[in-house]
């Protein structure tokens, strides 16, 4: 599959209903960038499969709800981990492989999110209700079955997260001073699951200092989220710090038509305007 292939895909993406989004193609689709020569048929084998896993792993499920969420935390744990051998990357954290799911699959590592994406859909390929959450810094899923609710963290073996566990993550993540509420365990829609994992590579491009690298992956994220400012104000202030004048101006215009009115809309234009005078 070419990039191009790639762009139209996502860019459908970004026309699509949430809800109609598959988070496991669109997933792979991204990994394609950073892999253009590569076919996508193993790896959607590799879906098929574990999808295939967690089925024979699960058995008959007990009648109780509670007792058959257990039950199917226990499939995907041995599905994930126990046959396919599943696992953050703890040693190499940082690496942009972690962020690209055809190399998750290739590695069995992966960072949270890339993680989470596939005990998406292995349990969304058995018909379960199961999202994944706003929670800062590091992704988590959560399982449920009518009002019983249970929340995993891919990147720790599947483990279920109580109220305490959550608090202490919270705050190894954000800080002492913050409180656990409600909006950290929000349902993320998949465009913002997708957005999430672009993010990762995009952030430890820019620590890096590969800028060029970094704002072709912004662009990835406007096909997937073609209507959301911010994104547009990233790539043009990106473009302008690279020298791209003109692929600047063209994504502040975006930014300036998409935004609401406040102080943000307002420097937009400001630079807008900087930069077109820079071409007279």
């Amino acid at each position: 599959m070419g990039e191009d292939d790639a762009t139209f895909y996502l860019r459908e993406v970004g026309r699509t209903d949430d809800a109609a989004i598959d988070l496991g193609e669109a997933a792979l689709h991204l990994a394609t960038f950073r892999r253009p020569r590569v076919s996508l048929a193993r790896y959607r084998e590799h879906l098929a499969a574990l999808a295939g896993d967690v089925a024979e792993a699960l058995g008959p499920e007990p009648e109780a709800p509670a007792a058959a969420l257990t039950r199917r935390v226990e499939a995907l744990k041995a599905a994930l981990i126990d046959k396919n051998g599943y696992r953050g990357d703890r040693l190499t954290y940082d690496d942009l492989q972690n962020a690209n799911l055809m190399r998750v699959i290739d590695r069995r590592r992966g960072l949270p999110v890339a993680l989470g994406i596939l005990y998406l859909h292995a349990a969304r390929a058995q018909g379960w209700e199961c999202v994944g959450l706003s929670f800062p810094g590091h992704f988590l899923v959560r399982l449920s079955d009518g009002p019983e609710r249970l929340i995993l963290d891919p990147f720790h073996g599947g483990k279920v997260c109580d109220a305490a566990g959550l608090r202490d993550l919270l705050k190894a993540m954000a800080g002492q001073e913050v409180e656990l509420s409600p909006e950290h365990y929000a349902p993320a829609a998949d465009r913002d699951v997708l957005l999430r994992l672009q993010n990762n590579i995009k952030s430890r491009l820019l620590q890096a200092g590969r800028g060029e690298e970094a704002v072709k992956i912004v662009e990835t994220m406007l096909l997937l989220a073609p209507d959301l400012a911010d994104l547009w104000r990233e790539a043009g202030a990106l473009h302008a710090q690279l020298g791209n004048i003109r692929a600047a101006i063209k994504a502040l215009d975006e930014f300036v038509a998409r935004a609401p009115q406040g102080a943000a809309r307002h420097q937009g234009a400001a630079m807008l305007q900087q930069l077109k005078s820079k071409l007279n």
